[in-house]
């Protein structure tokens, strides 16, 4: 009688233990180089002596806008208007004593004002801080930044 040899059969199976060392070294390199990285640019912050101002919805808004040349240009309105210019200022103490005038103005009418401020990109940043805080010289509790949409 001729005997059977039990054959085997092919392992229809992947071996998946290198795939698993390649992964763990892959963990260990990543682990070791990430806080290494640099996280973040170096920034010059200019000074402002100004404190946070709270949020707050009113009715009258204000939309100081400012311009390359550093010029300042305001629109009071009920609403945000970038389009529109009321008046014009050539100064920041110009513009602070303008702000004065109108925030005592719309006080003695009983009512709020929000402040929005539009900067150009061509302004320096210290330009539209220093512009924030002679705002708040001027008595303006709050004040928003305006930005478009890329």
């Amino acid at each position: 009688m001729a005997r059977i040899r039990n054959r085997r059969k092919p392992v229809a199976e992947m071996n998946v233990v290198p795939y698993i060392d390649v992964m763990l070294v892959l963990l260990v390199i990543f682990m070791v180089t990430a806080p290494m990285l640099n996280q973040g640019v170096k920034v010059d912050l200019p000074k402002v002596s100004s404190e946070a101002l709270p949020q707050d919805n009113n009715a009258q808004v204000l939309t100081i806008s400012i311009k390359a040349d550093k010029t300042y240009y305001w629109n009071m309105g009920s609403e945000v208007d970038v389009d529109t210019v009321q008046d014009k200022a050539l100064t920041l103490d110009e513009m602070v004593r303008a702000v004065t005038a109108i925030m005592n103005q719309t006080r003695s009418q009983g009512k709020q004002v929000q402040v929005f401020v539009r900067g150009d990109k061509a302004v320096d940043y210290g330009a539209v801080m220093a512009a924030m805080g002679g705002l708040q010289q001027a008595g303006v509790g709050n004040v928003g930044l305006i930005t478009e949409a890329p």
